[in-house]
């Protein structure tokens, strides 16, 4: 305060003069060459390009300065969105689906059972990746990092949810081919709750993983009259029950004993799914319309759901 008031008295400013401050440590030519590195990859570190400045430049400064040549240009550490690699044909047919549902009424979303697999792994990763980027580009792909699968103690698990009711929560416990699909998934818990809600009042909703397109698949929902929804691939963010596994999860890991086995982990994942609010689920399901939206503004792209 006293420096800022002595700066004042005798400049009548508060701020410095510009070029009064320390001995910039980096030349034009250097700051560049940072930029450039993170401009093709944005997900390399602070302490990755400090030792390639080095390198190739023999300049030698801190992971705080390559920091701050970052936010120069407006480029922040962030965590990054995750989605899964979209192509071309992907991106187009994204577009398309929600186009054709955009206008989609929440009844009309009510009628849908929402299904997908879910892998549920005893330790997840820790999220510590960073992707530099500026605001808004947050969904862009170089700045999108790709979802992986988990390995070691983990469960795989299925289930559905509509606006109004819920399917059990099934374990599954070998690899998911398509008979096991057929077998047991749809005729032990799909048809039945077509039965109770009523075929013509409920669509199907599963991705395009192979044993769910299988021809054996097909031919038996044909046979027995459940009726799909198509569904664009590569679309996890289109799915809001992907909204509950996030849900499923958190719960799992924050109760007051998280499981340490994987028999452990079924039973948690079972009880936090019971748990769920329906309320929860419907208010998710609802957000269908903004959903259809969004992939409309991105051209097709990753949305932020």
């Amino acid at each position: 305060m006293q420096y800022a008031l002595k700066r004042y008295q005798e400049t009548g400013r508060y701020t410095r003069r510009p070029g009064s401050g320390g001995v910039r440590c980096t030349s034009a030519q250097d700051d560049r060459f940072i930029v450039l590195e993170i401009l093709r990859n944005r997900f390399l570190t602070a302490v990755e390009i400090r030792q390639r400045l080095q390198i190739a430049r023999g300049v030698n400064v801190s992971e705080r300065t390559i920091r701050r040549r970052m936010e120069e240009v407006n480029l922040r550490a962030r965590r990054p969105a995750r989605g899964p690699e979209l192509l071309r044909q992907h991106r187009v047919a994204r577009l398309q689906f929600a186009r054709d549902h955009a206008n989609w009424t929440h009844e009309q979303w009510a009628r849908v059972l929402f299904t997908d697999e879910c892998r549920i792994a005893l330790r997840a990763p820790d999220g510590r990746e960073r992707v530099w980027r500026r605001t808004g580009e947050r969904f862009l792909p170089i700045t999108t990092t790709q979802t992986v699968s988990f390995h070691g103690g983990s469960i795989m698990v299925w289930g559905g949810i509509s606006s109004d009711a819920r399917t059990e929560l099934v374990v599954v416990d070998h690899r998911l081919t398509a008979t096991r699909y057929m077998e047991e998934i749809i005729q032990e818990h799909v048809v039945p709750y077509m039965g109770y809600i009523g075929y013509d009042q409920i669509l199907l909703m599963h991705d395009n993983a192979r044993p769910h397109v299988a021809h054996c698949v097909n031919e038996y929902l044909l046979n027995v009259g459940v009726k799909k929804l198509q569904w664009p691939a590569r679309s996890p963010d289109l799915n809001p029950i992907e909204h509950v596994w996030d849900m499923l999860k958190r719960r799992i890991k924050s109760s007051p004993n998280p499981p340490q086995t994987i028999n452990e982990l079924r039973n948690a994942a079972t009880t936090a799914w019971e748990n769920i609010s329906q309320i929860d689920v419907k208010n998710i399901i609802q957000s269908m319309p903004d959903r259809m939206q969004a992939v409309i503004r991105a051209r097709g792209e990753n949305t932020r759901y």
